[in-house]
């Protein structure tokens, strides 16, 4: 209401007649229609933040829209990431958000400031503010923005022995997924109903199994939920007998005690052929050092037969033969034993006597 006044007895206090305000004309500024509210996405998806705004003939200056965000550590000051004025867009004020957030509407004008914020991380998390300015209108309007992780990677497994009358559990787990989780577990196979000491822990991440019997076996699913998604694992459960410990343990045992065996035999024979190799190499090499070389058989037949060879010379043909006899006799036959040819001894010269005219020539 831009004026107004009242009419009737506004002095006089005993008058009866009420006082009536008039309205002269009512004044329109600048508004956003977008109400505040809260905005839940999945990490990589892209978040549409809303802001839509009207303007009034009044607001004659130039429009200017601007984003802020406050983070939800509250470590920071509110930031702005994406400005337009003067008909131009900037959107570098904001490293994390740089090149991943853009007006929604190529005509601002228009009176649509909504925003896009794509592959979403845990980072974008916090409150968004949109603020629109035309003179003398301004009005601003806030977003809170939640990013949550889908449930992804999600394994399922025994945890202990899949045997008849032992217990174990059943155990659904994903990689990832933003708080609070919802679990859903269903037999997919033989009877499709579940024990019914297990309906308690339909909808718990783990199933303990007490005295387990073969009716167990079956395939199981296990679905993971929350806000923004879901995902799921299948687990073949497979009851057998129990299996025969004793005979696993010493057969275990056994062949333990035969490995050891077995390398201590490797282990004795090649320090026995070590030891073997070293003395052969102690013993070649003693006899290198300490035994001189053999002399020359031939040089030594050669030496005992120049020897008697002055002697020669100086013998009668009486007694030639049985010296020699006895000379070559006297040779050690382990001299001539081993070698080839026989020592080639020079014709000795001998002058025999004889008579002329009576006297003995020698």
């Amino acid at each position: 209401m831009a004026a107004g006044h009242c009419v009737g007895c506004q002095h006089n206090s005993k008058c009866l007649v009420p006082c009536t305000f008039l309205s002269l004309g009512f004044t329109r500024s600048l508004s956003i229609t977008t109400p505040e509210q809260m905005i839940e996405k999945a990490k990589g998806e892209t978040a549409y933040l809303p802001c839509k705004f009207t303007l009034s003939p009044e607001d004659q200056g130039p429009l200017d829209i601007e984003w802020l965000i406050s983070p939800a550590d509250n470590q920071k000051v509110d930031q702005v990431i994406i400005l337009y004025s003067g008909d131009k867009i900037y959107d570098d004020y904001y490293p994390d958000l740089k090149g991943r957030v853009h007006f929604t509407s190529n005509d601002l004008k228009s009176g649509d400031a909504s925003i896009n914020v794509t592959n979403l991380q845990l980072s974008d998390i916090g409150t968004y503010q949109c603020k629109v300015k035309k003179a003398p209108g301004v009005a601003n309007k806030k977003i809170q923005l939640v990013v949550l992780v889908k449930p992804s990677g999600t394994r399922c497994y025994v945890d202990g022995s899949e045997e008849i009358g032992s217990d174990f559990k059943l155990k659904c787990e994903p990689k990832e997924g933003s708080l609070p989780l919802q679990y859903e577990w269903q037999k997919l196979s033989d009877s499709q109903k579940m024990p019914t000491s297990w309906l308690a822990e339909m909808t718990l991440s783990v199933i303990s199994v007490k005295n387990a019997s073969s009716e167990y076996s079956g395939t199981y699913s296990c679905t993971v939920r929350n806000r923004v998604g879901s995902d799921q694992c299948l687990l073949r459960l497979n009851v057998v007998p129990p299996s025969n410990k004793a005979g696993l343990i010493a057969g275990a045992i056994i062949g333990t005690l035969l490995a050891l065996v077995l390398i201590g035999l490797i282990i004795f024979c090649c320090h026995k052929k070590r030891r073997e190799e070293k003395y052969e190499k102690e013993v070649h090499h003693d006899i290198r050092e300490d035994v001189p070389p053999p002399k020359s058989r031939t040089s030594t037949a050669r030496s005992y037969i120049g020897s008697n060879h002055s002697s020669l010379g100086s013998m009668s043909p009486s007694n030639m033969e049985g010296y020699s006899k006895t000379q070559y006799n006297q040779v050690p036959s382990e001299d001539f034993e081993r070698t080839p040819q026989s020592p080639t001894l020079p014709p000795a010269k001998f002058e025999y006597p004889y008579k002329t005219d009576g006297i003995t020539v020698v």
